[in-house]
């Protein structure tokens, strides 16, 4: 029994010194993502760049990018919003070099999905957008898978999205556009959700606290133990 109170009061330690570390690790993130979204933009990372893209030290840095949107060729993702259920509406955005990014230019609820319902947002011609540079999301939502044959979208699957489409070169990554209003008020950008739980400290705590209930509970059933030898010692006719 000593031995296994004493190897759990090791672990529980063990666990709660490592959420200390995870606590700091989460802390530095989110420092890191908030100068990153604040900061001045920067050109969107080009062909040459994207081997080095990673999703550590890249993810919501702002970029901007100037380009023709390939209006015919956006795709609606399935989105849950602090504006109602709807879609993602992500077009591409051929940049002058040639290559084409994904711009998720923001949020329609299901009776602006078509995109008849919204033609003064449908911009033609040469337009610049700025927003936060975002990973591919490959392995769909939680619950439902993309079915690119049928063109239905529950993730923002770059290279799922650019082979459907037929779209050639494509960034690994996407842009979530900033709330810069678009012409006919749709779609409505801005929206991104940028949230890291952190709750380590509480884990920290949990795990130090049942390491010293094994302690407490070790020391109780010693002492019980080394009274009982105690009493039985005293019991003893003596030779």
């Amino acid at each position: 029994m000593a031995i296994l109170g004493l190897c759990l009061c090791l672990g529980f330690t063990v666990l709660g010194t490592w959420q200390l570390y995870r606590r700091a690790w989460k802390l530095n993130l989110i420092a890191q993502v908030q100068s990153r979204i604040h900061a001045p933009p920067q050109a969107a990372p080009g062909t040459n760049a994207w081997s080095k893209i990673t999703a550590a030290a890249d993810m919501y840095r702002r970029v901007r990018m100037r380009g023709v949107f390939l209006n015919d060729k956006e795709t609606r993702v399935h989105a849950l919003t602090e504006l109602g259920g709807g879609y993602w509406v992500l077009t591409p955005l051929r940049a002058q070099a040639g290559f084409m990014v994904l711009v998720n230019r923001g949020f329609v609820p299901f009776d602006h999905a078509a995109p008849a319902t919204r033609l003064a947002g449908q911009i033609t011609g040469s337009a610049t957008v700025t927003g936060l540079l975002r990973v591919s999301e490959p392995r769909g939502s939680f619950i439902q898978r993309n079915d690119p044959a049928g063109d239905r979208w529950y993730s923002r699957d770059v290279e799922a999205i650019a082979a459907a489409h037929h779209l050639g070169v494509v960034a690994p990554y996407f842009i979530d556009a900033d709330s810069s209003p678009n012409p006919g008020g749709w779609p409505v950008g801005g929206l991104t959700v940028i949230s890291f739980p952190n709750s380590h400290l509480v884990y920290a705590i949990t795990w130090y606290a049942l390491a010293l209930v094994v302690l407490g509970a070790g020391g109780i059933v010693g002492r019980e133990e080394w009274l009982r030898r105690k009493r039985v010692a005293a019991c003893r006719p003596s030779v």
